[in-house]
């Protein structure tokens, strides 16, 4: 089968074509024709050498697909041989076959296309169980989201907006706050002109945000805690800036502030597969409605990978970039 290798740690020029065996699904496994497959900034670090694939995983990029399932492992019983799906994958979507663990497949939904079902695992998994679970985002609650046009943001925007929350985000230009306000968000601050801190507290009157979903790090850190109202929760799902940082303690029992943060690519299937089953029955049915849609930016076909990773590290987009097979 044809997939996207990583030749070397470096730019986006060390993706390269290679030829791979087609995988053999384990017993809880199936194994994906893939149509088409989501790019994400995890999979720009692995290209970077900055994010190894779990142990196991592929080392092929790619971390979510949708298409149709071809062949099953013993222990399988759904989705079955035919079925068109979309998965959640700890590597190799970059290829024209995937394997997915089974518990991890969801249906395409209904009226959706191979390239707009491809564009839903990721984000819709990690913003889920970061700001639902792990940040118990309440209705009636604000939550701010740095990067509101990234695939993230964008997801994040709609799933606060359907589940009654006001939203804040941040974004780097005029034209994306623009862009955030008409898919949901209430206010949308541009962090290269305006001090968002500032503004958070402007737009709250001084109470600021109950939960803020951060992908920056760094500097951002102790911005964020400013932001946070009494009860406050920061979740950190990135470290774009940087990792380290300082934390006056003084202001995390001031007001009663919880600092937590994930990683999703390495939880077990357990863990993965019950946000999986939450996503189907609360967040499916929106997507079905058309209350919800993901916004997808651009679509390269697979061979020109290195043009999605080069659009992405550019930071032009709004939404998803997908592959398509």
């Amino acid at each position: 089968m044809i997939a996207i290798g990583i030749s070397e740690f470096g730019s986006f020029d060390a993706l390269k074509q290679v030829n791979r065996p087609v995988p053999t699904p384990a017993p809880n496994e199936v194994l994906i024709k893939v149509a088409a497959a989501g790019v994400n900034r995890p999979d720009i670090m692995q290209r970077q050498g900055a994010y190894p694939p779990p142990p196991g995983a592929s080392d092929i990029p790619g971390l979510e697909i949708a298409g149709t399932v071809v062949r099953i492992g013993s222990a399988v019983n759904q989705p079955g041989i035919g079925s068109e799906v979309c998965a959640l994958v700890p590597g190799g979507g970059y290829a024209e076959y995937c394997l997915a663990p089974a518990e991890l497949c969801l249906p395409i939904p209904v009226g959706f296309n191979m390239i707009q079902a491809a564009a839903l695992p990721e984000t819709f998994f990690t913003v889920w169980s970061n700001v639902f679970d792990r940040a118990q985002l309440n209705s009636g609650e604000t939550l701010l989201v740095h990067g509101g046009t990234s695939g993230i943001g964008t997801t994040a925007i709609q799933l606060a907006n359907a589940f009654g929350a006001k939203i804040i985000v941040t974004a780097g230009s005029d034209d994306k706050c623009a862009f955030c306000v008409e898919l949901g968000a209430d206010s949308a601050i541009n962090y290269r002109t305006r001090d968002f801190v500032e503004d958070v507290l402007l737009l709250t009157d001084d109470q600021g945000v109950d939960v803020v979903l951060d992908m920056i790090g760094g500097d951002y850190f102790a911005r964020n805690l400013k932001c946070l109202t009494e009860e406050g929760r920061l979740v950190q799902i990135a470290i774009q800036n940087g990792a380290k940082v300082e934390l006056n303690l003084w202001h995390l029992m001031a007001k009663r502030l919880t600092l937590t943060g994930s990683t999703l690519r390495s939880r077990d299937i357990p863990f993965k597969a019950a946000i999986a089953g939450k996503l189907k029955q609360q967040v499916w049915p929106l997507l079905e409605t058309g209350k919800i849609r993901p916004v997808i930016h651009a679509h390269f076909p697979l061979t020109k990978a290195y043009k999605a990773h080069e659009l992405m590290e550019s930071s032009q987009h709004i939404g998803k970039i997908i592959l398509t097979v």
